[in-house]
């Protein structure tokens, strides 16, 4: 990867896809990959989309991500660049991290990029920022060449373990708080909910063997902060339709269906990556998910539980 302009593939043409589109273009050589939902059509067949391209980067969720980086491996070389966004665990309870490890393990280059970077923003020059984890401490130069002279700002880590799941915890921990916040509990609760999940955060990356401290990074903080108080962010308003009683509105929006934070919560249950029931606002969402009508009852037990010591 040298020189200024790079050789692009985007995977996926959704929201965050047209919006890197849109922040890369002026720069860099685009090309775009994509697939009908529906019937399966591709663009072009991935492998000769990926022919000759320096970065791939994968603005999709991650669930084909174990099928795609499986394509990519046998056609990337050793200077390409793979790089996602995506902020949920596949069918096996994996992140993208994880996923990207075993298939590119140490010969192709990747990274992770997370924090606050709302599609719109992006699109309209606004700034955004986000962490860029990779392990290897190479991989800085060509990702600061990528994002050189637009608005994405990012700090560089090597906790790609820790920064996945920070990404994957924001996810489930932002219904919550919009379910919180529509039943009008208060500014008060919102932070203290907000402090608890990254206190949460920090246990729970630091068992699935990342460094605590990404919990306040962009990847976890950050973009816990912008889509937990985001007008647009559809896991706030899923916790708010859901506390609301608003079920057949949030099934005909669908919005209920794109969500990550939804899966990964079944992920984790089912293939169990870390022991859930020992983190007691994870628990609350899985509750609330199960039983929304709850949550005010289960609000005031957590809350019995959690300062019980100080009494």
């Amino acid at each position: 990867m040298t020189g200024k302009t790079k050789r692009v593939l985007i995977l996926g043409h959704g929201a965050m896809g047209r919006a890197f589109e849109a922040l890369l273009r002026p720069r860099h050589d685009i090309a775009i990959w994509d697939r009908d939902l529906q019937t399966g059509v591709e663009t072009e067949p991935l492998e000769a989309a990926a022919a000759g391209r320096e970065v791939v980067l994968f603005a999709l969720p991650t669930l084909p991500h174990d099928e795609l980086a499986g394509r990519l491996a046998t056609v990337l070389d050793g200077d390409s660049f793979c790089l996602s966004i995506a902020k949920g665990l596949d069918a096996q309870g994996r992140t993208a991290a994880q996923v990207f490890e075993w298939h590119f393990g140490t010969r192709l280059g990747w990274a992770l990029l997370y924090g606050p970077m709302l599609a719109r923003e992006l699109q309209a020059g606004r700034a955004g920022f986000a962490v860029a984890a990779s392990t290897r401490t190479h991989a800085r130069t060509p990702l600061a060449a990528l994002f050189a002279e637009t608005p994405l700002h990012c700090d560089h880590s090597d906790d790609v373990h820790g920064a996945a799941w920070a990404a994957v915890l924001k996810n489930v921990y932002v219904p919550l708080i919009g379910a919180v916040d529509a039943l009008e509990l208060g500014d008060n609760m919102r932070g203290f909910l907000t402090t608890e999940a990254v206190r949460e955060f920090a246990g729970i990356i630091r068992a699935m063997g990342g460094d605590a401290e990404t919990a306040q990074s962009f990847a976890g903080l950050g973009d816990l902060v912008t889509s937990a108080t985001g007008a647009s962010s559809h896991h706030r308003r899923i916790g708010a339709y859901l506390a609301s009683g608003r079920n057949a509105e949030l099934a005909a929006s669908g919005v209920n269906i794109r969500t990550e934070g939804l899966h990964t919560l079944a992920m984790v249950r089912a293939h169990r990556p870390f022991a859930w029931e020992r983190f007691g606002l994870f628990a609350l969402v899985c509750r609330f998910f199960d039983d929304p009508a709850s949550l005010q009852s289960q609000l005031h037990a957590y809350l019995d539980r959690r300062f019980a010591q100080h009494e």
